[in-house]
């Protein structure tokens, strides 16, 4: 049995050293193998250069593939390692042809993991723990207005005039603020064309109380299914979203307006064009300190009445460990290859597992990876 480890980007390191640390037999693949070298070179000298053909020639059934590539590799990867009898995970989204592999990978019996990074995946646990804690409550109760907010964001620990840092290729970023957002406010769908026309502040319950910008992000709707909320629920707000430095919005009112505008080929040589400027004006310098900050909370009020209300609050930085994304987004894609190996996790595509002990088995880790991590009860 081998783990293929494709890509040694900034967010992949800590998790990829883990694992060889603790023993597996990892084979490395990355674009450039001097990277890879220059990441993992001195406790490995199984680097390749990543090549698809060569990958899927050596993955045999019984391995297992992790894909911390650009997200156009993964619905290819992890069609190959079905048709290899090998598992995969990933960090990223579930993509609506990731989710078409399902029954294939059901019937081969292989497991194919996705969203088990930082956002999506330290969130999905919290969520899965939050609802598993009011299912057991003497609050619980089918009448209940239920309200969730998921709000994850990579900030500069030292605020700057930006309000913001990159720590890899701003043109994500930038393509975000081109997406549309579906949430629930009010028991009433919210389609959001933009983030910027739906911010709104969020006091985060940090041990020093702090205000946040904070916006929809993507499709929340799905994931009320997802977090396993009853249909019967009343669900009068679910928003997962990302949150920003206060005056966030107002250093990029400028690039709102320009991205507005953009459109077609030209609009995306534009865009490629500003993240090429951002990245060279607004990056993390050498060993400079990044922070995230990760809330969820769910609430449930009875008659206008807060009867039940928990939020995980998370706050991590940087360290000599290296930054906190790296470890936030990439330790827990290894704690999901050592499940699938340990047969801990069911066959078929899936996100971030729910099973009761592997959520607090996960959680125990992230605590152990953030400065900060509670469970603020609000009642």
């Amino acid at each position: 049995m081998t783990i293929h480890w494709c890509g040694t980007g900034l967010s992949a390191i800590p998790g990829l050293r883990r694992l060889i640390e603790n023993g597996h037999p990892v084979k490395v693949w990355n674009r450039t193998t001097d990277k890879a070298r220059e990441a993992v070179g001195d406790l490995t000298d199984n680097i390749a250069a990543f090549d698809f053909d060569q990958l899927s020639s050596e993955t045999e059934e019984g391995d297992l593939v992790v894909s911390m590539l650009p997200g156009d590799w993964h619905v290819p990867i992890a069609e190959m390692c079905i048709n290899h009898g090998a598992h995969f995970v990933s960090s990223s989204y579930i993509a609506p042809e990731m989710r078409e592999l399902h029954a294939k990978a059901l019937v081969r019996g292989v497991c194919c993991v996705n969203e088990v990074g930082l956002d999506p995946g330290i969130d999905h646990l919290m969520a899965h723990h939050l609802v598993t804690d009011y299912r057991g409550a003497d609050e619980y109760a089918t009448e209940n207005d239920l309200s969730f907010i998921s709000y994850c964001g990579g900030i500069p620990k030292n605020p700057n005039s930006f309000r913001y840092k990159f720590s890899w290729s701003p043109l994500g970023v930038l393509k975000a603020l081109r997406s549309p957002s579906r949430s629930i406010r009010n028991f009433s769908e919210l389609q959001v064309a933009r983030p910027w026309d739906a911010i709104s502040s969020y006091d985060a319950p940090l041990p020093t109380p702090e205000t946040f910008e904070v916006y929809p992000n993507r499709d929340s709707v799905p994931f009320i299914e997802d977090y396993q909320f009853e249909p019967s629920w009343r669900v009068k707000e679910f928003v997962r979203g990302t949150l920003r430095l206060n005056g966030w919005a107002e250093a990029w009112k400028d690039i709102f307006a320009e991205v507005e505008t953009l459109e077609g080929k030209a609009g995306d040589d534009r865009l490629r064009e500003m993240s090429e400027q951002f990245w060279n004006e607004h990056a993390y310098e050498e060993g400079e300190p990044d922070r995230v900050v990760l809330c969820v909370s769910l609430k449930a009020e009875r008659e206008g009445v807060t009867v039940w209300h928990k939020t995980f609050v998370m706050d991590a930085w940087g360290d000599e460990r290296g930054t906190a994304m790296a470890r936030l987004v990439s330790i827990p894609v290894s704690l999901a290859v050592e499940a699938v190996l340990n047969h801990e996790i069911p066959a078929g595509v899936s996100p971030a597992p729910h099973d009761p002990r592997l959520v607090l088995r996960f959680l125990g880790e992230v605590d152990r990876l953030a400065q900060h991590l509670q469970v603020v009860n609000h009642v």
